[in-house]
């Protein structure tokens, strides 16, 4: 649980960083794009909240829901963090609906003058790219962000692709 949420963190100060450096926002007004970050950086795990309640019937989801009505937060959190991999039919980790989000990052960056919603929108795309990052390391594949997608990649060709998802949201990110 640390070393994701570790993870996670690192990999949005540095996006943080550097966009607030290249566009020069040394002043206190961009703690809204820093806030915006910080909760879309936190929105992308309540997917596995999510499958807990749309899945009551698996074993995990029994334990969270037990645990979580005893008030043990942090030992539902690890055990979350612990049986990661057993949740195959997220909905937000998936290439249709990270496609999907991208357009609509884009619409963001490109229409709106807030920048929480800019930071917001970045460091959700940052999340999900982060997880196939790791997903990809991991199992060498990413069947569980393809699945319901008619389009099969070759598996050497998907570090390329989550690679691209990485230097994309940074493209985005210094260029808004």
């Amino acid at each position: 649980m640390k070393k994701e949420f570790v993870r996670h963190l690192l990999v949005l100060i540095i996006l943080l960083t550097v966009t607030i450096l290249i566009k020069r926002w040394f002043s206190l007004s961009c703690w809204p794009y820093v806030v915006g970050g910080i909760i879309g950086t936190i929105l992308p795990d309540l997917d596995h909240f999510l499958y807990l309640y749309l899945n009551p019937q698996e074993l995990t989801s029994q334990r969270s829901l037990y645990m979580s009505r005893k008030g043990q937060f942090l030992a539902t959190l690890r055990l979350l963090a612990e049986t990661r991999s057993e949740r195959k039919n997220l909905i937000f980790h998936t290439f249709i609906f990270m496609a999907i989000f991208l357009v609509l990052t884009i619409f963001v960056l490109t229409s709106s003058a807030s920048i929480f919603g800019r930071g917001l929108v970045l460091a959700f795309y940052l999340h999900l790219s982060i997880d196939a990052l790791v997903d990809w390391r991991e199992t060498g594949a990413l069947e569980n962000w393809f699945r319901n997608f008619p389009v099969s990649i070759a598996q050497d060709k998907l570090g390329l692709l989550v690679l691209a998802n990485l230097i994309l949201v940074f493209l985005l990110a210094v260029l808004q």
